[in-house]
């Protein structure tokens, strides 16, 4: 870790609780807010890889639309609050520790960066709702590649754009998959384990596992 230039972040589920636009409605939607949640959250990642396999691209705002609209059905939500669940993740809440560390990783002075299936828009947006303004050297988003996370066509862009080693590349993800996509690719791969998950037998395990990015800062 001595060498490190830059520490490249994933947002969705890293950075922001993609959790947090159905908790702000649970009162509507009650007790299976939650494994509405986490419905929406699995059909809008299948759906990325899909289209990556298939060919057929859709960018990440027109997935999330369509994953919750089958999310909706499955669950039996009353179809008035699509443009409320959507309007929600636009602005999705950070972990709570996650504003703290980022300036405090500004202050060391280390380039830091998103790279996210999200679009530019989305991830600017969801930047500046929770006041991060300040803090990115860099947002990278698969749009720039057409194709989603875990190709490595995502994991080379911050490389070609900083002109750097892949062993100079933190990447930190609550995603397995991603950790092993960046691991597998050459970066120093931390998985960000919040919910005490299982890894996936991906030809990749992290020599960094962490609970919450405060752990981070030990690490660098």
């Amino acid at each position: 870790m001595k060498n490190i230039k830059a520490i490249i972040f994933d947002a969705y589920g890293t950075l922001f609780d993609v959790n947090s636009a159905a908790e702000k409605c649970k009162h509507k939607i009650g007790d299976k807010w939650e494994g509405f949640a986490n419905y929406w959250r699995t059909t809008q990642l299948e759906y990325t890889w899909l289209r990556s396999l298939m060919n057929r691209h859709k960018d990440f705002w027109q997935v999330t639309e369509d994953s919750l609209d089958k999310s909706m059905k499955v669950f039996d939500i009353n179809p008035s609050m699509k443009n409320e669940l959507l309007n929600l993740y636009k602005v999705l809440s950070p972990f709570n520790e996650v504003p703290e560390v980022l300036k405090t990783l500004k202050e060391k002075n280390y380039k830091l960066s998103i790279l996210s299936n999200g679009t530019p828009t989305l991830l600017n947006e969801l930047i500046e709702s929770n006041n991060l303004n300040d803090i990115f050297d860099g947002v990278f988003s698969i749009e720039e590649v057409g194709v989603y996370k875990p190709s490595s066509k995502v994991y080379d862009m911050p490389i070609k754009k900083y002109k750097i080693q892949k062993e100079q590349v933190v990447f930190l993800s609550a995603n397995t998959w991603d950790v092993s996509g960046g691991g597998n690719y050459g970066y120093n791969s931390i998985w960000v384990n919040r919910n005490n998950n299982v890894f996936d037998k991906l030809d990749f395990k992290p020599n960094n596992e962490i609970k919450n990015l405060k752990q981070l800062l030990d690490i660098v």
